[in-house]
């Protein structure tokens, strides 16, 4: 598999090393200081492996219409506008977008969208992640994903910390909390307090490796997909978005 990385970070260079160690190629790489290299490069590789940074999105798309290369995007942070560029790039290519490539996550998802509906309204939900001290963003693009599942539809008031007199807790909502400190590759606990019982689920990453071996093992499906707007859990278990 030839891959043209966007974004040479540290997930970009553990991709690199990985990609390398399994026999694939380096197509190339686009930094995300200088994307403009995009302008006028043509299909170099059977995939773009995209853990950049948000800005770098437009100039992406443009080269992904143009070209026509599956793109497989890990980058978090994406505004809800970037969101719907992904799903517009599936007119083009095979496009998967996601905040976590482990696949432990991707079943963590799918246990949540089936318990879910089953404990709500009588069990207060709330969600903590803890990532490193140099993580950008929060809440986690992970804790986003679990939140989605948990509330498809939008019916719960997330509640991002608490602080002061913030009165009785409204049944409605759902608590969103982010920690950060040393080198915490990554911890998500879901907790369910119904009366008189608790039910926590958790998922810990001990390193930026299964991300790295996950996105990996999507980006060789991907390249061999038609066109389409896919989701991690679509090729996991079946299923997509056109």
């Amino acid at each position: 598999m030839k891959i043209l990385l966007i974004g040479y970070g540290r997930m970009g260079r553990l991709i690199e090393q990985t990609a390398l160690a399994a026999g694939d190629q380096i197509a190339g790489v686009v930094r995300a200081s200088n994307t403009g290299e995009l302008d006028a490069l043509g299909r170099v590789a059977d995939v773009a492996v995209d853990f950049s940074a948000p800005a770098v999105l437009p100039r992406l798309a443009n080269y992904i219409r143009r070209t026509g290369t599956p793109l497989l995007s890990g980058t978090t942070g994406v505004p809800a506008e970037g969101m719907a560029a992904f799903t517009d790039l599936g007119r083009y290519a095979p496009v998967l977008h996601s905040a976590n490539f482990s696949v432990g996550v991707a079943v963590f998802r799918r246990v949540l969208e089936e318990i879910s509906g089953v404990l709500r309204p009588d069990f207060d939900i709330e969600i903590v992640e803890t990532h490193h001290n140099q993580k950008a963003d929060a809440p986690s693009g992970t804790a986003k994903l679990l939140l989605e599942a948990i509330d498809p539809r939008g019916e719960l008031t997330p509640v991002y910390g608490r602080q002061g007199m913030c009165g009785r807790r409204d049944p409605r909502e759902i608590g969103v909390h982010s920690l950060r400190g040393g080198t915490e590759a990554g911890t998500h606990t879901v907790s369910f307090f119904g009366p008189d019982e608790v039910l926590e689920i958790t998922h810990r990453a001990a390193s930026r490796q299964i991300f790295v071996n996950g996105a990996l093992h999507m980006a060789r499906k991907l390249c061999r997909m038609p066109k389409g707007r896919y989701e991690l859990q679509d090729i996991l278990f079946g299923g997509q978005n056109p």
